[in-house]
């Protein structure tokens, strides 16, 4: 299960990465943001495992089983993040440069800026992988994923790809920039299952 969980990881790093890879190649940001889904309906279609589409669920199904999954999948994403941030880091050298410029605006923000636009994220991504998961459609994925990236919040796996492309993944400023929505996302991600929690009642 270890082994399956890491590698599940690092396909869905690696795909969140292409989705990113288009994201800044695009000029225009509503193409770019549409495209960007590509990533979670390959994840949610192809079972990969993906730490912002699972974390949320915890709140409900918190078991050893689930906690080593949902684990050792984050780091399967960071590793797979890295791995295709540095290959297209060496042939795409203008991304790169993109990259760059964008980490640069990120490092810029208020840490509790940054924080909360984590959460937001994580109640989208829950949302998505929740509709795909219940209600058996990709519906929330092509409008979710969209939302988040348009209304700028920020998405800890697609993070450490935009990092690890720019060069910029091992400083401390990146790492504490990183945690810092890795955990926004995490309570983003629970808020939704948590607060229905107290009510005794899921979504109908």
């Amino acid at each position: 299960m270890l082994k399956d969980s890491v590698i599940d990881g690092i396909l869905a790093g690696g795909m969140v990465s292409v989705g990113g890879a288009v994201l800044l190649s695009c000029d225009n940001r509503y193409a770019g943001a549409v495209l960007f889904a590509v990533a979670l309906l390959a994840i949610c279609l192809m079972g990969f495992n993906l730490y912002t589409g699972k974390v949320g669920f915890l709140v409900n199904a918190h078991g050893k089983k689930e906690l080593s999954v949902t684990g050792w999948g984050l780091l399967g994403n960071l590793l797979g993040t890295l791995a295709v941030g540095l290959l297209i880091q060496l042939a795409l050298p203008a991304l790169a440069e993109a990259a760059a410029a964008a980490c640069g605006k990120r490092l810029d923000q208020l840490w509790y800026g940054t924080l909360i636009r984590g959460f937001f994220c994580g109640i989208l991504m829950y949302t998505a992988v929740w509709i795909f998961r219940e209600k058996k459609t990709v519906a929330g994925i092509v409008y979710c994923i969209p939302v988040f990236i348009l209304a700028g919040f920020e998405h800890s796996i697609a993070d450490m790809f935009y990092f690890a492309l720019a060069g910029l993944f091992f400083t401390g400023k990146s790492i504490v920039f990183l945690l810092l929505v890795l955990v926004g996302n995490s309570l983003g991600g629970m808020c939704i299952p948590f607060l229905q929690s107290l009510k005794g009642g899921r979504n109908a």
